[in-house]
């Protein structure tokens, strides 16, 4: 450019885009050079700029401000507005754009708000006001809904990350903002709060009609009401919302004031174009009161619930109710508060618990994994010291003791197991590992659990003292079965229904007592079915049990040897002793369990499911449906469901007992259960993988062999029936166990 009269040009075309490119192509080798990529773009556009560079876009229209957001280029962008100050706003309106990665606008923005205190609150208040706006389109109900609420809620998402990295950012669990605090900081939040206060108008006047209309709250309709083919005026012309008097409402799709008997006259002649209010609305308010939420909660401390969004829900209580009772999906859409306030979750855990069980595990593992890193992060190889090296021959020790020293976050995110002397290693391994730990942990030899009175299932073992460190490994029962609950492994073991009830923290009745002595649960049902005031049976509120191998009289509470059970207290009585037996007498044991389990499993995430549901969670289906197992399997490598082969197995199969099936499972797949949903649910090494048979040209004896990672049986072209059931029988109860890398 020496002295020559050069219009240099700064587009996405030219430098910018190529250094973008070059160093692009490395950033997965050598991410220790992305500091230098990042400097060295900065100074080519510093460099560009100071010569007098046109900031221009490309033949597609994408500017270097375009690729600098899209890769998350912060420093760049600050350049870029230094000489270009019109750029900061478009960065913000940038937020509204689906397209663009969030995580990557995040990164822009949290490195422009660590510049200064004053740029961190423009933008903050920006941001604000950008929400705000796109909040009251969300409550034109002309505007599209589903493209609204995503772009309401990922601006919120933004802003609430920006405000907690910000520069000296507090985390003294001040409400900042909603507590009266007059803060340069609480002043961000101003923009929005014409959003709030629009959004409990409209729940107070909704709560209002209902009332009024308690006998059809349909009736709202002839209250707020949309109007047919009305053109959509821009929510930015919205004058800040007021208060609707009582002679006055507010049409929500145009932003205007009607007089109510006016309106009502006219639109009540038009009734065919009449809609329910509530089902219009539920859904754009309820994304709102999503986005009030997040607010709060990112000026509270972690697992603190903002004392107004309490105040709020309890205050639109029965509006809220009214929402999810007709449309259930908004809990699991817009209502993830309830997950963190117990508070708020008992108010709606009945509807909660009325929706399918398919919904409430989609939103258990939701948010059970939503700490988890970005799904499109590069995976990188297991860390050698991350994998778990345990032995066969002492695998519950060794599983024990190399759990328990490992990092908790890291084994939330992904398991290694390897056995010592093998090779294998991945998924299947993994499988494995929990089908023979499960077996393990009930193991008699261990006196941690004992078998209940229908020889099936398990219940912790009140005499577990006797084993020295029985405490300690009831904590690693607990975090084995909240593991495989995280990553969806099954485990080869069903417990008392009062087990699951104690992880549930659901309280125990008489009748879980039959579990553990029928005889004495009959005798409480008795107890409970008959007149006992003149029997004379003289019971009083305490009872004789064994403590520590020695039978001692307990009180059931204080005094309680003293005082009589009698026709009007037995029902206590009879609680009491269910506790005594169920609870009581196993609290350090199921203390203990707990401990390890939440280490995996929250408890306010655990609570959405009953008994029955967490033993389908935890151990899947007991039953092996041969039917369904057919219809989810897939063929291979030349075999098609109509061969001969394909046949023979299958009648095989049908043929074999419930326990071989299980073995061929187990075999085939790592895991000798079979998932909630049945086949078609079953895992692999990279999610859903269904039962697979591959074809293996035949040789005399050759036996059936497994890949447990993408669950495919390699089946033989055997050349009869009964050769194929004699080498599959033989691969079953001589090869079921043990890796290589063959």
């Amino acid at each position: 450019m020496g002295g020559q009269n050069y219009s240099t040009t700064l587009c996405s075309t030219s430098v910018m885009s190529t250094w973008r490119m070059r160093w692009g192509r490395q950033r997965c080798m050598w991410p220790a050079r992305m500091v230098t990529r990042r400097h060295g773009q900065r100074d080519t556009a510093q460099i560009l700029l100071l010569r007098g560079a046109k900031y221009l876009p490309d033949k597609n229209g994408v500017t270097p401000l375009d690729l600098c957001v899209q890769g998350g280029y912060g420093e760049t962008c600050e350049v870029l507005i230094q000489y270009h100050p019109r750029l900061f706003q478009t960065i913000i309106q940038m937020t509204q754009n689906e397209d663009l990665r969030e995580n990557m606008l995040r990164q822009v923005l949290e490195h422009l708000s660590q510049q200064s205190e004053s740029q961190y609150l423009k933008i903050l208040t920006s941001l604000a006001e950008v929400a705000t706006t796109n909040g009251h389109k969300l409550l034109s109900l002309s505007s599209n809904y589903d493209a609204q609420m995503k772009s309401l809620l990922r601006i919120v998402r933004i802003f609430c990350h920006v405000f907690r990295i910000g520069p000296s950012s507090p985390s003294n669990g001040i409400d900042m903002g909603y507590n009266g605090n007059k803060t340069p900081r609480s002043q961000v939040f101003k923009p929005l709060e014409l959003l709030w206060h629009s959004l409990d108008e409209w729940l107070v006047l909704i709560a209002t009609e209902l009332m009024k209309n308690k006998t059809d709250s349909t009736d709202i309709t002839s209250i707020l009401l949309k109007q047919k083919g009305q053109d959509h005026q821009d929510a930015t012309s919205i004058p800040p919302f007021e208060p609707p008097g009582p002679e006055s409402y507010e049409n929500l799709s145009t932003g205007t004031r009607e007089s109510k008997p006016d309106a009502l006259v006219g639109k009540q002649e038009a009734n065919a174009d009449c809609q329910d209010v509530i089902s219009m609305t539920a859904n754009r308010l309820s994304a709102v009161i999503q986005a009030f939420y997040m607010c709060c909660s990112c000026q509270m401390p972690p697992g603190m619930t903002s004392p107004r969004f309490i105040e709020f829900v309890c205050k639109h209580d029965e509006v809220l109710k009214c929402f999810v009772t007709r449309n259930p999906k908004i809990i699991f859409d817009h209502f993830h508060f309830l997950l963190e306030c117990p508070e708020l979750m008992s108010r709606f855990m009945h509807i909660i618990k009325a929706q399918p069980f398919k919904d409430r595990c989609e939103w258990f593992y939701e948010h059970l994994h939503s700490g988890q890193p970005d799904s499109d992060m590069v995976h990188r190889p297991v860390n050698e010291n991350d994998i778990l090296l345990v032995h066969r021959d002492s695998i519950f020790r060794s599983s024990c003791e190399v759990v328990s020293k490992a990092n908790c976050a890291k084994l939330k995110q992904g398991i290694a197991v390897r056995f010592h002397g093998e090779e294998g290693m991945g998924q299947g391994v993994v499988r494995e590992w929990f089908d023979i730990l499960s077996n393990e942990i009930v193991n008699p030899d261990y006196a941690l659990f004992t078998q209940s009175a229908d020889g099936t299932t398990f219940q912790p073992n009140s005499n577990s003292y006797v084993n020295p460190d029985h405490l300690n490994y009831f904590r690693f029962a607990g975090q084995i079965l909240g593991l495989a609950l995280n990553h969806r492994q099954l485990v080869n073991i069903y417990f008392t229904r009062s087990f699951y009830k104690h992880i549930l923290g659901i309280p125990v009745n008489y009748q879980d007592v039959a579990s553990i002595d029928p005889e004495y649960a009959k005798n409480l049902q008795w107890i409970l079915d008959n007149d006992i005031s003149d029997l004379g049976l003289e019971l009083t509120f305490s009872v004789e049990t064994d403590v520590f191998g020695a039978m001692e009289e307990v009180p059931l509470k204080p005094g309680g040897g003293s005082i009589l059970v009698t026709q009007n207290n037995k029902a206590e009585y009879v609680q009491l002793v269910t506790e005594l037996r169920m609870t009581r007498a196993i609290q350090p044991q199921i203390n203990a369990f707990l401990q390890g389990f939440h280490m995996f499993i929250p408890p306010s995430l655990i609570q959405l499911f009953d008994e029955y549901e967490l033993e389908l969670l935890l151990s899947g289906m007991p039953e092996i449906d041969v039917s369904d197992w057919i219809k989810n399997t897939e063929y291979t490598s030349g075999y098609e469901r109509e061969d001969p082969v394909i046949q023979w197995f299958w009648e095989v199969v049908e043929d074999i007992t419930q326990e071989e099936r299980v073995l061929l499972l187990q075999f085939v797949t790592g895991s000798s259960r079979v998932p909630h949903g049945g086949f078609a649910n079953i895992m692999g090494g990279s999610g859903l993988q269904n039962f697979t048979i591959a074809a293996v040209p035949y040789t005399p004896n050759l036996l059936p062999t497994s890949s447990t990672c993408i669950n495919m049986l390699k089946l033989p072209e055997y050349p009869s029936k009964e050769i194929l059931k004699d080498r599959l029988l033989v691969a079953l109860h001589c090869g079921s166990y043990g890796y290589t890398m063959a």
